[in-house]
């Protein structure tokens, strides 16, 4: 009966606060889990709530005993909380004091984006100087999971030294295509379909193709370093942007993989029909 009295005694500005008083409580959640993201925080939560789980069950099977034990530990274990994760909570304290708590997230997504930029950067600048060959397909909203399938197997996060080393003549990942999903290597050794086009420069080798074949019919951007020159292409929506300097690859690159269609569209302007040399 009272909980059909509070239903019928609810009057839509009630409504209204009880709805904004739940969307402040699971923003606050949210803003919580955004700033221990990343930390060893995040595996005590788990910890926390596997024991809290435990002491529920307690009480189903009339466990006494270590339910007294575990209450011990939750009752207790705040204070312990305190005292080890100090650190982490001073760092929250100072960020909500210098109004920075609610940028976080924009700024980790910058910050992730730069570190992705300076990693391909920093390994098609070493590939490119000693003209070693390298083929590596960034997943956009097309999945690739089929070419995926034909590679090897790697999820391990995005490096310029495992890219390099993945890519160095003779070893076992070399021959084949990279895969990156998001922030991750997926795969690497993998087969990508030739482009069919006759409008080809006879020039291009296999990764080219590979390349421009895969862009035909994915919106995947695929980055090529050629073993023969070590000139620099990328390939987007079936355009390939060839003998890109290191500076004009990071522009294109950033515009391609973190910017809009739009400006992804602006910035094609250097394909592989309006090139004639290199």
């Amino acid at each position: 009966m009272q909980i059909i009295e509070y239903f019928t005694d609810l009057t839509p500005v009630n409504i209204a606060i009880n709805f904004i008083d739940v969307l402040l409580v699971w923003y606050v959640v949210y803003k919580v889990l955004t700033l221990i993201k990343g930390t060893k925080a995040v595996q005590l939560l788990k910890g926390i709530f596997v024991i809290i789980i435990a002491r529920l069950a307690t009480d189903l099977l009339g466990l006494q005993t270590l339910g007294w034990m575990l209450q011990q530990v939750i009752e207790y274990g705040f204070l312990a909380i305190i005292i080890i994760f100090q650190p982490e909570i001073r760092r929250g304290l100072e960020q909500i004091g210098r109004g920075k708590l609610f940028q976080r997230s924009s700024s980790q997504v910058e910050e992730e984006q730069t570190r992705l930029i300076e990693a391909m950067k920093k390994s098609v600048s070493y590939m490119a100087k000693r003209r070693i060959g390298a083929l590596i397909s960034i997943e956009k909203e097309t999945g690739l999971n089929e070419y995926i399938e034909t590679g090897i197997g790697l999820n391990a996060e995005i490096s310029s030294e495992l890219l390099i080393n993945i890519f160095i003549p003779n070893t076992p990942l070399h021959d084949g295509a990279v895969i990156m999903q998001k922030d991750r290597i997926t795969a690497a050794a993998c087969y990508l379909p030739l482009s069919e086009s006759p409008f080809i420069s006879k020039e291009l080798g296999t990764r080219h193709r590979a390349a421009l074949g895969l862009s035909e019919v994915t919106d995947a951007i695929t980055i090529v370093v050629s073993e023969e020159t070590g000139a620099i292409s990328i390939t987007l929506n079936g355009n390939l942007h060839r003998n890109l300097s290191l500076e004009e690859f990071e522009t294109l690159l950033r515009k391609m993989w973190f910017g809009s269609t739009q400006e992804s569209n602006v910035a094609s302007k250097l394909t592989w029909r309006g090139k004639k040399n290199g």
